[in-house]
């Protein structure tokens, strides 16, 4: 479910995977691992979908002050 939730958001936010990696869990190779079976630790997982909810959040709020 979490890799479904990034994939989601790169396509949305058209990030490569690798610096979602980078800003979301300090990996830039993260996502791969994640496509390849890796299950993230649940403070991970936490930290990662904190990532998105406020990458989210900050790029809304850009949005209306430009």
């Amino acid at each position: 479910m979490l890799l479904r939730q990034i994939e989601r958001f790169l396509r949305q936010t058209d990030m490569p995977w690798t610096k979602f990696g980078r800003l979301a869990a300090q990996d830039p190779r993260f996502v791969a691992d994640l496509r390849n079976g890796r299950a993230p630790r649940e403070e991970l997982a936490a930290r990662v979908q904190q990532f998105m909810a406020t990458y989210d959040a900050q790029t809304r709020e850009n949005a209306r002050v430009r």
